[in-house]
């Protein structure tokens, strides 16, 4: 009786002495505006819907992408865009689709793009509802380094959202690595990657490695696929 006479007691009704002693009152967190739809009141917007003034092309230069009904989709062999600001620690936000015609196509080939951080580090875009491809390669992967714990992966022609949290890389004076990248992606919602540590520069064939660098722009591939892109958006951690 006295065990469950206890148990209905409150836990602040529990405890002696002043709660005002373990009360934080400053700093106080800033005030970030979330509307609903759009990106956070601190965020950097990179692509809204409009243009990409935000980017340029992966060779500089003027983007070859193409800019309609709110999106940005791949020209293929256009090759690649590169955001014109550099970034470290951030929180990412962007919105990807893949093409509905998927007749012949598999695998790598079906719907095929990439997100690198800091320019060097790729999460990987694909089409892989229902499309076999090695694990590590799929939608939600650190490319060829990590495999997503999931499958999230919505029917091609659907909206989809990667949500990241990213830490950069840190190196020493001399240039050596003091702590690896890491990685945290929600795709559609759901965790994909829980704070993986990245084992270096995306490489498609042999071992990624590290070498020194600072901020350095997102980028997105052109691997010959219409992928498209809408509402990309970063902030700075």
């Amino acid at each position: 009786m006295l065990a469950c006479a206890l148990a209905a007691v409150p836990a602040y009704a529990q405890t002696q002495g002043d709660p005002a002693k373990t009360e934080v009152w400053k700093p106080v967190p800033a005030a970030v505006a979330t509307p609903v739809g759009t990106a956070p009141s601190d965020a950097v917007v990179l692509f809204d819907g409009k243009d990409l003034s935000a980017w340029d092309g992966e060779d500089g230069g003027k983007p070859g992408w193409h800019v309609a009904d709110g999106a940005v989709t791949v020209v293929p062999g256009s090759k690649g865009i590169r955001s014109k600001q550099s970034f470290c620690d951030i929180q990412l936000h962007v919105e990807w689709r893949t093409p509905t015609e998927t007749q012949g196509l598999e695998g790598q080939n079906r719907g095929n793009s990439g997100i690198f951080l800091q320019d060097r580090y790729e999460l990987q875009v694909l089409d892989s509802y229902q499309s076999a491809t090695y694990s590590n390669g799929q939608a939600g992967s650190i490319y060829k380094q990590s495999i997503p714990l999931v499958n999230a992966s919505r029917a091609p022609g659907q909206w989809q959202t990667y949500d990241v949290i990213w830490t950069a890389p840190r190196f020493s004076q001399g240039g050596g690595l003091t702590a690896p990248a890491r990685i945290t992606v929600l795709h559609n919602g759901v965790l994909v990657q829980n704070d993986t540590v990245i084992a270096g520069k995306t490489e498609y064939i042999g071992a990624p490695s590290y070498a020194p660098h600072g901020c350095a722009p997102i980028s997105l591939q052109d691997h010959n696929a219409k992928v498209s892109y809408r509402n990309i958006w970063v902030r700075k951690l």
